[in-house]
């Protein structure tokens, strides 16, 4: 069985935010760097679908690693509250957004997801995150651009 999570995300200069789903349900928001031509440590991960893995570290406790991201690697989804001080090109899931890139109970939105992830790890399904970014911030640069050339 394959088991596909959705990362519907919006980048701004400042940093990325989205909303992560499994199937149709909401799990969390999550907070990232801003786009940055995908450099490594400096930005937010490309669109694509990535296979998920569960992991376990000292300084994380147990949390996701996303496989095959293009030119980039360790990417994790693991627990930050402001994606500026906290994150290299990661994905921290948040319980709710204060500010772009800034959010907060990041360890309570991990576990909620791990929770929901973990019957379909066990059962050694495929788990796979799909990201997709709208391009909502390129209207918002579009309208500044019209008031400024008016």
């Amino acid at each position: 069985m394959l088991v596909k999570l959705g990362l519907y995300r919006g980048h701004f200069p400042h940093g990325t935010v989205g909303a992560l789903y499994l199937f149709d349900e909401f799990l969390s928001f999550t907070i990232e760097l801003p786009w940055v031509r995908n450099q490594r440590n400096i930005s937010a991960i490309p669109d694509g679908v990535y296979e998920l893995k569960m992991r376990y570290s000292a300084k994380f406790k147990w949390h996701l690693q996303l496989d095959d991201v293009p030119n980039r690697s360790w990417i994790l989804m693991h627990p930050a509250n402001d994606a500026s001080t906290e994150l290299e090109g990661c994905i921290a899931p948040v319980s709710s957004l204060v500010d772009i890139a800034r959010g907060y109970s990041s360890r309570k939105a991990l576990e909620h997801i791990l929770g929901k992830l973990r019957p379909y790890f066990m059962a050694k399904h495929r788990v796979e995150l799909e990201v997709r970014s709208s391009h909502f911030e390129d209207h918002i640069l579009q309208q500044k651009q019209m008031r400024h050339d008016n």
